[in-house]
């Protein structure tokens, strides 16, 4: 018999690209991640090339295929919604759920994670809580590593009995918010030209990383607001009209080039030109001048008593020393 040389091609559904995914190999095993909230879909072919196929491929007509179900244990309609991850800064992760309106009273949620740097899946380092339940999990320090998938199960028990568990798979560079841009510098520069700088927020992200947003308003009757996105932290703008006031906010998330996506930061305090004059109260700018008018006439009352009291007295006085001198006679 003419030897073949025999491989195989696995096709599998990939559900995070949406599309069929396809490799050959000699192997008999292959390892790849997939989303457990989905139908899992796989195939395989035989492929035979070589002196007996003429030294062509030929692929099996029929394939041999595997559909897994995702788990559908526990009570009806538990499963945790909205499960989102933030990194603040890529200095501490946080990851937050809702509980499903259908969870019963008295359920107590797990969260587990597992990537291969680790022998076993671990539980949540530190819980948060919120109105007395278990709502996410704060990972702290570098206890998660960025470019590997991060598997989450988020599970759970009720007095009914076990809840749906929730699976979900990320990396945690690609969940990065940045801290706020705190120091932004507006002045007037040559030729009355206006110059906007910021700095680079505090923190372990790398300054090329970043991406800068700035959002630039014009305070008058068609006052219009206009995003732009530089290369560098400063910007000019030409010289603008005396009566018209020019805000500006800036914020930042990661690059493409360092993260497939990212969120953006929230925006820096607004920093305008020319100043917002402090509108002062005329009612309280003459408040003192009301003040000192009534303690000058009170100050003149309590003089008036003072004397006529005084002369109340003296008079007093005078009409005792007639009455005595008459009285002697």
């Amino acid at each position: 018999m003419v030897e073949c040389s025999i491989r195989y091609q696995l096709e599998y559904y990939n559900t995070y690209k949406k599309s069929w995914s396809a490799i050959r190999t000699t192997l008999r095993t292959f390892s790849t991640q997939f989303d457990l909230m989905k139908d899992i879909r796989v195939r395989v072919y035989t492929l035979l090339s070589g002196p007996c196929t003429n030294n062509t491929v030929v692929q099996s007509t029929n394939y041999t295929e595997l559909i897994q179900n995702p788990p559908r244990t526990g009570v009806k309609d538990t499963e945790v919604q909205d499960f989102l991850c933030v990194f603040y800064n890529m200095e501490y992760m946080e990851c937050k759920w809702r509980r499903s309106p259908k969870t019963p009273a008295g359920s107590q949620h797990n969260l587990y994670f597992w990537h291969k740097e680790l022998e076993q899946a671990v539980e949540c380092p530190k819980y948060l809580i919120s109105a007395g339940v278990r709502s996410g999990c704060s990972f702290r320090g570098k206890s998660l590593p960025d470019f590997t998938d991060i598997n989450f199960c988020i599970n759970g028990s009720a007095p009914e009995g076990p809840l749906r568990p929730t699976f979900i798979s990320l990396q945690i560079q690609n969940h990065v918010k940045c801290a706020t841009t705190e120091k932004l510098d507006l002045q007037i520069g040559q030729d009355m030209q206006l110059e906007l700088n910021w700095e680079h927020p505090d923190g372990r992200i790398p300054g090329h990383c970043l991406e800068w947003e700035v959002e630039h308003t014009k305070e008058n009757p068609n006052g219009k607001t206009a995003l732009i996105h530089p290369k560098q932290t400063s910007l000019t703008f030409p010289a603008f009209n005396d009566d018209e006031r020019n805000c500006f906010r800036v914020r930042s998330k990661l690059h493409k080039y360092c993260a497939d996506r990212s969120f953006w930061s929230d925006w820096s305090p607004p920093t305008c030109y020319p100043e917002k004059e402090v509108a002062v109260d005329r009612e309280w700018d003459i408040l003192p001048v009301y003040v000192c008018i009534a303690l000058a006439i009170i100050a003149m009352l309590v003089l008036f008593l003072c004397i006529w009291a005084a002369l109340r007295m003296n008079k007093s006085r005078q009409l005792k020393k007639v009455d005595s001198f008459l009285s002697s006679l």
